[in-house]
């Protein structure tokens, strides 16, 4: 492993925290899927500093940050970006949309119509757009984070499974400690100070590659494959963890261990992050049964390697 990222996770995590009160869990978390190249959805209340978190991660790591507020009415060239007319009538130049920045906060993503939400999908699977036939290559590292309202909110539209599994982590930031919360009081103007730039886009990219040399022992391994089918077997559940679910929670274990300062993933991180992973993949059987519920069962009930 490069020697370098362990110290740079360190100071990512103390620079995050500087600006977004909240547990040093989360942080992690969100730093390994950026470390992962993955994804983020968040549900929580309102407030909790969402917009703080993702401004805070796009400061730390020298990237860009915009944040899109997803309304029914948005069209996905209000995401994607347009081509609009050069000077004096000329050849038509495109303008990037809001996508187009390293961090992007897409706030009620729920809310967007099935086109607008696609236009995304393409954008998180794919790492670029396409406008009237041409492909536009996304900013690198790209990381969305987005949130949700609760589907019985008035205006919302079901999330495709599809686009659900382009998340490779389901989180909710939960509310502060009370001793953060005093903080938040004090903050001038109710706003917390973002932190300086401490990385680059390209180290970023860098340390993400160091995901690859994290090791997996086969023990490990198994163990992970144990949960997944699990998942396909249990009369709970209505459908299971597809394959590609499978490879999420290997490479966010992996990302966990190196934010962790390993060069090994161990069962932990494994069943630590089968909920937060694996939950926004299946379908309960029943509207009695909660996904979250389902997998933390089925990590107790399966006894951990030795």
């Amino acid at each position: 492993m490069n020697a370098h990222v362990p110290d740079l996770v360190l100071r990512l995590r103390a620079a995050v925290e500087q600006a977004w009160r909240g547990r040093t869990e989360t942080v992690d978390l969100v730093l390994a899927a950026v470390l992962a190249g993955g994804h983020v959805l968040l549900q929580d209340v309102p407030g909790v500093g969402k917009t703080t978190l993702a401004a805070a991660l796009a400061r730390a790591t020298g990237g860009s940050f915009h944040r899109i507020q997803l309304t029914a009415d948005l069209l996905p060239g209000d995401l994607t970006g347009v081509p609009v007319l050069g000077p004096g009538g000329q050849e038509p130049v495109f303008r990037p949309g809001p996508l187009f920045a390293h961090v992007v906060l897409a706030d009620e993503l729920n809310r967007a119509t099935p086109r607008t939400q696609a236009a995304l999908l393409e954008a998180m699977a794919e790492g670029s757009v396409s406008v009237d036939g041409v492909t536009h290559r996304l900013p690198r590292p790209f990381l969305v984070l987005a949130t949700q309202n609760p589907y019985d909110v008035h205006g919302t539209y079901p999330l495709p499974d599809s686009q659900l599994d382009r998340f490779l982590l389901r989180l909710s930031l939960g509310y502060p400690s009370r001793e953060d919360e005093q903080a938040i009081l004090h903050q001038p103007h109710g706003r917390a100070a973002l932190p300086d730039a401490i990385a680059t886009p390209e180290e970023i990219l860098a340390a993400g590659e160091a995901v690859e040399q994290v090791r997996v022992e086969a023990s490990v391994e198994a163990h992970l494959l144990d949960l997944v089918w699990a998942t396909r077997r249990d009369a709970r559940l209505l459908r299971g963890v597809s394959p590609r679910g499978a490879q999420a929670l290997h490479r966010a274990a992996r990302a966990r261990a190196l934010v962790a300062g390993r060069e090994f993933v161990v069962p932990d991180d494994v069943r630590r992050l089968a909920v937060p992973v694996l939950a926004h993949r299946v379908v309960p059987r029943g509207a009695a049964e909660d996904a979250e519920a389902v997998i933390a069962a089925l990590v107790r009930e399966l006894a951990p390697p030795t």
